[in-house]
């Protein structure tokens, strides 16, 4: 494995992030190719395995289930002070007022939350899920502050998001001195690169980590474009992103294929790859197998050139934007 600075922080976190959405109960949660605790532990022992120390959940994860299977494993397959964990808050946790959002009240009450299901005293990473329109930055920024002069949480993340968005949550947290945002997770990979235009051109000059989600697109990048999934025909998240593609998206798919066969890769390979020659820290990658992990850490011997990169890029023209915004 290898490991890179998080931004402008001290953390080491390893260069593959394991994904924890796919943990949980299909009977409490939307998605039924999700695995079972039994399931779920065994790809976290082979994450931690590989090398891998860096894991990224959310509390809205099958209602805080993912945080619950993650923890315990945790706890029994590695030191905490070696790995560094990440969850989320915003999503609707229960019915009625105060139960979604960026306000204080709800902030405060689901890391508390977070942390009783995680069996943990602090979380690595706190990111807030997405932008809260009803509530002022002001506010959020005061309780991401206080949680982290509390020791409940290292480091802010931030996703889902405009740029100009992030950039206003800096400067109330710099006016105020406050802790700024580390870290943003934004959706990014080879068939949509609308990040490109604003959000990750500000990070990079503001020395803040771009760890992405959906690197294969859901895994559209990495089978050919006629391959189907069990969770390409059951996931309608991931059907909304990309089932409406552009016949390009065709022709990178292809591109992608060619150049996994000139390095002897595999597509997989070939998408986390030039997401690192991007800039990008940590791809987040969710796999439901273990054999997935080993192809990831693969990756890490693939080097693009320039005709690579090219070659990739090509083909990509604007797309609508898609995601919570």
């Amino acid at each position: 494995m290898e490991y890179a600075k998080l931004g402008q922080t001290g953390l080491d976190v390893s260069k593959i992030c394991l994904g924890c959405m796919s943990f949980g109960d299909p009977d409490i949660w939307m998605h039924d190719w999700l695995l079972d605790e039994t399931e779920s532990r065994k790809i976290i022992k082979k994450a931690l395995d590989l090398g891998i120390n860096f894991f990224d959940t959310a509390n809205i994860y099958s209602l805080g289930v993912s945080e619950e299977f993650l923890g315990r494993a945790i706890k029994d397959f590695a030191h905490r002070e070696e790995v560094v964990v990440a969850t989320k808050v915003n999503g609707r946790m229960h019915e009625g007022p105060n139960g979604a959002g960026l306000s204080r009240k709800h902030i405060l009450h689901e890391v508390e939350a977070s942390l009783e299901r995680l069996e943990m005293d602090y979380v690595d990473i706190l990111y807030i899920h997405r932008w809260d329109y009803e509530t002022p930055i002001e506010e959020t920024m005061g309780a991401l502050n206080d949680l982290v002069r509390a020791g409940k949480v290292h480091y802010l993340g931030a996703s889902n998001m405009f740029a100009w968005q992030l950039q206003q949550a800096q400067h109330v947290a710099e006016k105020n001195g406050w802790t700024k945002f580390s870290v943003m997770q934004g959706h990014y990979n080879l068939v949509y690169r609308e990040e490109e235009r604003e959000m990750n051109p500000y990070c990079k000059e503001a020395g803040i980590a771009l760890v992405p989600y959906s690197p294969l697109a859901a895994g559209r990048l990495a089978r050919e474009w006629e391959g189907d999934t069990k969770r390409s025909q059951t996931d309608a998240s991931a059907k909304r992103k990309y089932d409406d593609t552009e016949e390009t998206d065709r022709k990178i798919i292809e591109e992608v294929g060619r150049v996994a066969a000139k390095h002897d890769a595999t597509r997989a390979q070939i998408a986390v790859a030039w997401l690192w020659a991007k800039g990008v820290v940590a791809p987040i990658v969710g796999v439901t197998k273990e054999k997935y992990l080993d192809d990831f850490v693969g990756a890490l011997e693939v080097r693009l050139d320039e005709e690579d990169m090219e070659a990739l890029e090509k083909y990509y023209i604007p797309h609508e934007l898609v995601g919570p915004r």
